[in-house]
């Protein structure tokens, strides 16, 4: 993935707000929902949802900087303690223990030291066959790794997906690290921080079984809809005229419009509340949708409207706020 910050347009010295500032419009920009007929808006605005999830948070902003971890929030290798160099890819340790090119790299006194002055290196002078009373022993095979200690071949990778996909399941495309890209089921009624694992999917080393592929799910910022436990929450726009007379309005959910009675004289703010319209609950049932109510006037001002407001107010005057003191 590219560098976050540059994916976010931002400055790696930006603020926090500036950072949430960016994030916002460039999710809005590249939501599916607005770019139905462009195939590549999902990957932009899944690549936008990685980048926020790196800067966005706090601690992983600061390791990103110092180095900790990549753009894909992945620990970056340090090298091994009292002698490895910094920066030794786990591939590189392997190789070393091979005794292949390149085996003294990292390594204090590599210079024509072969496999064995490596593991003296490594364990402070002592044979790896336990020459020393009392010394521990780490046994090696063809393909071993010291002291039982077994390679890390499992790979983890983050996926985005939009709030319509994790609650009716999907099928997306994930690109790993290596250039591989394989298709995955996303499953119904997923929610962020769960994990999906593909086995066997990892890296691959000589002599042992493949690794697994990690797969953490973050569901995105819904443009409309705000998710409150299994509910879900909508701002509900209506005209003043629709709020005074009653109406009926068509209303978003998560599998399509449907029409909705606003009864007469309705404020701005009520909330109506549609059962089982929100998130899918374990057993087959689902939370609730929550459309609040927004009285929205008309942009620009309208002389018409002024003059029915004056001549409303002065014969029908009435006080809202006669409880707040």
């Amino acid at each position: 993935m590219r560098d976050p910050y540059e994916v976010l347009g931002v400055q790696r010295g930006a603020s926090a707000a500036a950072i949430k500032s960016a994030y916002r419009k460039l999710a809005k920009k590249h939501h599916p929902d607005n770019n139905k007929d462009d195939p590549k808006a999902a990957e932009r605005f899944s690549e936008v949802n990685s980048a926020n999830e790196i800067v966005g948070d706090e601690d992983k902003r600061k390791q990103f900087d110092r180095g900790e971890i990549d753009a894909e929030g992945k620990p970056r290798f340090q090298g091994f303690p009292g002698g490895g160099r910094a920066g030794t890819s786990q591939r590189g340790f392997e190789h070393a223990f091979r005794g292949g090119p390149g085996a003294q790299q990292g390594f204090p006194g590599g210079a024509g030291g072969g496999f064995e002055d490596i593991l003296n290196s490594m364990f402070g002078g002592a044979s790896p066959r336990g020459a020393r009373p009392g010394a521990q022993s780490f046994e090696f095979d063809s393909g071993g790794y010291a002291g039982g200690m077994m390679p890390d071949l499992d790979l983890n990778v983050a996926m985005t997906v939009t709030l319509e996909e994790s609650v009716k399941g999907a099928e997306k495309r994930v690109r790993l690290p290596s250039g591989k890209e394989l298709d995955v089921k996303i499953p119904a009624g997923v929610t962020s921080g769960q994990q999906i694992r593909l086995r066997g999917q990892g890296e691959t080393a000589p002599g042992h079984r493949p690794g697994d592929l990690m797969i953490t799910v973050t569901v995105a910022p819904h443009a409309h809809f705000k998710v409150d436990g299994n509910d879900l929450r909508v701002d509900l726009p209506i005209t003043l005229y629709e709020a005074v007379l009653g109406a009926k309005v068509r209303a978003p959910t998560l599998t399509g419009a449907v029409e909705l009675s606003i009864p007469k004289n309705t404020s701005s703010g009520r909330v109506f509340r549609l059962k089982g319209k929100g998130l899918p609950l374990a057993g087959g049932a689902a939370g609730d949708l929550y459309f609040t109510i927004r009285i929205m006037l008309p942009d620009g001002n309208d002389a018409g409207l002024e003059a029915l407001m004056e001549k409303w107010r002065d014969g029908h005057p009435y006080h809202p706020r006669s409880d707040l003191g």
